[in-house]
């Protein structure tokens, strides 16, 4: 079994979780239950599915976890991005979206490396 809290994809998921809550802060207050819940729910997600994925017996379990935190990190740029768009967050969210592309590099080099 795998420590989770080791994995440097799973520290900087947490750190992006927190992010994504302070950004709450800052989305007008029609959001908090719209564009904002789905933005926790998302960020939540990654590291909550690598650290799932890390208590799992094979490899191709854990490739499994890792391929759905992988899809809630993109789930959670395309938020973001749309955020930015609608001019709701502007300077704020370029720090969170390097920290969401970076992540997703990480978990897509643990992927192919559990498929090698």
């Amino acid at each position: 079994m795998r420590n989770f809290k080791n994995l440097t994809v799973w520290q900087k998921g947490m750190n992006l979780v927190k992010e994504v809550y302070f950004l709450g802060k800052y989305l007008p207050n029609n959001e908090k239950f719209g564009l904002y819940s789905q933005m926790t729910r998302a960020a939540v997600s990654i590291p909550s599915n690598i650290a799932e994925g890390c208590g799992r017996q094979s490899d191709k379990e854990f490739k499994r976890f890792l391929e759905i935190a992988l899809g809630s990190a993109y789930e959670l740029e395309t938020q973001l991005l749309l955020v930015q768009e609608l001019n709701l967050i502007e300077k704020e969210t370029l720090k969170t979206i390097d920290l969401v592309l970076e992540i997703q590099k990480m978990l897509q080099a643990l992927v192919k490396k559990l498929m090698s």
